[in-house]
């Protein structure tokens, strides 16, 4: 399913990004990040980009960096395949826990970790010429960027 390009127009007041991602798979977050990357620049916001050990450390790793009140947003990348033991339940649930545990808290993250059960499944999500996951994250934490600030401005009004 090819995501809605338009999810990535400009945001009024440029938003500043931190892309997070857990690079076991370094190829993979890499091409990942090219999409996410794309999508925040065509969005003409800005970004940095940090790695942290693995996709569990990723919402620790979030939470850190949301003290310092310097990103309107996260983009969470990373890459978690099946093996042989369950470990892969484990780190996909918990990230995704952790994740959506700071998104309850007000924090906007797009969850660009893939979950996949091999690495054939996991090239064709983060390909930017094919599902492009990467640019789908970051779209998503600008839409809720977006999302939020209306929400505000609302609020003003009232």
């Amino acid at each position: 399913m090819k995501r809605d390009k338009t999810t990535a127009a400009a945001v009024k007041t440029k938003a500043h990004l931190l892309i997070i991602e857990a690079r076991f798979y370094a190829d993979i977050c890499d091409e990942l990040a090219k999409g996410a990357i794309a999508a925040i620049e065509k969005a003409g916001a800005t970004w940095e980009r940090v790695d942290v050990p693995g996709a569990l450390e990723i919402p620790g790793g979030i939470a850190l960096a949301a003290k310092s009140k310097r990103f309107d947003g996260f983009v969470a990348l990373g890459c978690v395949l099946r093996g042989e033991t369950t470990h892969y339940e484990i780190v996909s649930g918990e990230s995704a826990r952790g994740i959506m545990d700071l998104t309850m808290t007000g924090l906007i993250i797009g969850n660009g970790i893939l979950t996949c059960e091999n690495e054939i499944q996991a090239w064709a999500r983060a390909r930017v010429t094919e599902m492009d996951k990467g640019g789908g994250a970051a779209d998503t934490a600008l839409a809720m960027i977006r999302f939020a600030r209306s929400i505000k401005k609302r609020q003003r009004k009232s």
